[in-house]
């Protein structure tokens, strides 16, 4: 897939954490990342979003990192956000985010962003 903007929905400054490694290896492929945290303001010299209502401009993807007591009030944001798709990684699964989102016309895919950017899946 082209290079496209990546919204991390969950996104953090701790070195250990997923959505921190997909941070950097989005950047590393080329990827223009909008993390978002309510507390946060920079991560890796990146600005960060507070709010995922606060992103503007086209997404291609959001990647979800972020559980189903977090993401369950996001349905409205996402769909007005109009991403090409979601991507739901290892403990962000939400099925009936997915359903909202699918109505919506929005893909969704259940799968691990590290893994899809690193088999050249992304």
């Amino acid at each position: 897939m082209s290079k496209q903007r990546v919204v991390i929905l969950g996104a953090s400054d701790n070195p250990e954490r997923y959505s921190h490694r997909a941070l950097l290896l989005l950047r590393k492929h080329g990827h223009e990342v909008v993390p978002v945290h309510p507390k946060l303001t920079e991560i890796e010299g990146s600005a960060v979003v507070a709010d995922l209502s606060a992103t503007t401009g086209p997404v291609g993807t959001v990647t979800m990192y972020v559980g189903a007591a977090i993401s369950n009030g996001l349905t409205e944001k996402l769909i007005a956000l109009k991403p090409q798709r979601v991507i739901f990684n290892p403990g962000a699964e939400n099925t009936a985010l997915v359903a909202e989102l699918e109505k919506a016309g929005i893909a969704c895919e259940e799968a691990c962003t590290l893994v899809l950017l690193n088999t050249g899946q992304f």
